[in-house]
């Protein structure tokens, strides 16, 4: 079997995987031309990942949220709210950033756990509890933010999560023009990438499991190498990599390893599969209702501290419509509506296909009423793309 024909078998048995990054290609190379070439130039590369921190987190909570047939319409004012707290600890409480921060994760894990309190205890459908938690999140941002609208954020720290970027190394050790620690981040990314795809085929093979042909791996390896090569070599020609997507990269690695690797990750999909099924298997159902909105509450807080330090302050109006943002990248990434499908890493590509979107059409000069209307049709042509590769699949 030719090369050709290997590509055309991989990309119809994996359509729902890979056609997102299809999509991000060919929307990012549409922009590159229309442009002519500063979509992809490095400082606008580097501002589209900062603004695409705040939505990916939110949009990796979102996805398990989903993938247990359950929806949070409340994680946006949450995010609004909990980043008002973090501006006022700081600003009014003068307490430390060291302590602020857990302090509004903590906090985000009880809005997560009061959320999902009546879905899990009095089967109350997710979508009117959480859209009574969207009200009272609203409400409560305006209460502490009313009396003096916008709260500036004094703390250098603080501000530079969403601001600033990693340092380089020592002057004798760089690169002229280049930002050297970002393009060593790059190549250790690029090898830890190969390795552990080296490792998991040989595991498959070992246990006779299905694996790619061995050109399909090969380009396999060989496009995302250059894909990360790529990305990294423009954000060294402007400041290197920031702290948001440093943060981004954590909460990425640390939940594709909780959804692949252990024994919480298959019990969450087993009951997006079939929840009935699970029960009667031994898995808590309830149990997983909390411990899935308790982590999309922390996401949800994360969010809200990334937004507050990337404005440096915040506003009445933060977390508006940052609900929506995710649930469509969730779906743009290929996460199921019928539940039990979908990847963290397809939450990112989704929330940047989105910012992408949004990026591309600014610079073009796109009314932000065109802008609305190009997005909503993406997301509809995602759910209709969910809806047919299911049912061609059965």
């Amino acid at each position: 079997m030719s090369i050709v024909q290997n590509a055309q078998k991989v990309l119809k048995q994996n359509i729902r995987e890979y056609g997102m990054y299809i999509a991000l290609f060919v929307i990012m190379a549409i922009f590159t031309i229309t442009t002519k070439g500063i979509f992809i130039s490095s400082r606008n590369i580097s501002n589209l990942l900062n603004q695409t921190g705040y939505i990916a987190v939110l949009a990796v909570g979102m996805t398990l949220v989903i993938v247990i047939r359950h929806i949070d319409l409340s994680v946006g004012f949450m995010a609004g709210f909990l980043g008002a707290i973090a501006a006022i600890a700081l600003a009014f409480w003068q307490l430390p950033v060291w302590m602020v921060i857990p302090l509004v994760l903590v906090l985000g894990v009880i809005a997560g756990l009061i959320t999902a309190a009546p879905v899990a205890q009095m089967k109350i459908p997710s979508f009117v509890a959480s859209l009574a938690g969207w009200l009272i999140f609203r409400g409560a941002l305006l209460l502490v933010t009313e009396g003096t609208g916008t709260i500036i954020v004094p703390d250098d720290a603080f501000n530079a999560i969403g601001n600033g970027f990693i340092p380089d190394l020592p002057a004798a050790l760089q690169i002229p023009g280049l930002h050297t620690l970002t393009l060593l981040v790059g190549l250790a990314g690029v090898v830890l990438f190969i390795l552990n795809e080296l490792n998991d085929r040989r595991k498959k093979l070992a246990y006779n499991f299905e694996v790619l042909p061995m050109d399909m791996f090969i380009l396999k390896l060989v496009f995302v190498s250059a894909l990360v090569g790529y990305i990294t070599w423009v954000l060294a020609g402007y400041r290197g990599i920031s702290w948001t997507l440093v943060v981004v990269l954590i909460v990425v690695a640390i939940y594709e390893f909780i959804t692949t690797k252990t024994v919480l990750g298959r019990h969450i999909y087993a009951i997006g599969g079939n929840p009935e099924a699970a029960e009667l298997s031994g898995i808590s159902v309830k149990n997983l209702t909390y411990v899935v909105f308790s982590s999309m509450g922390m996401l949800a807080a994360l969010s809200g501290i990334l937004f507050t330090s990337r404005l440096q302050s915040a506003t009445t109006t933060a977390g508006t419509l940052f609900e929506l943002d995710a649930i469509a990248a969730a779906y743009v990434g290929g996460v199921s509506a019928a539940g039990g499908v979908g990847k963290v890493m397809g939450s990112i590509i989704g929330a940047l296909v989105m910012m992408s979107l949004t990026s591309g059409m600014n610079l073009m000069g796109i009314g932000i009423a065109y802008q609305y209307i190009v997005r909503g049709a993406v997301l509809v042509a995602a759910v209709i793309f969910d809806v047919t590769t299911r049912a061609r699949g059965k």
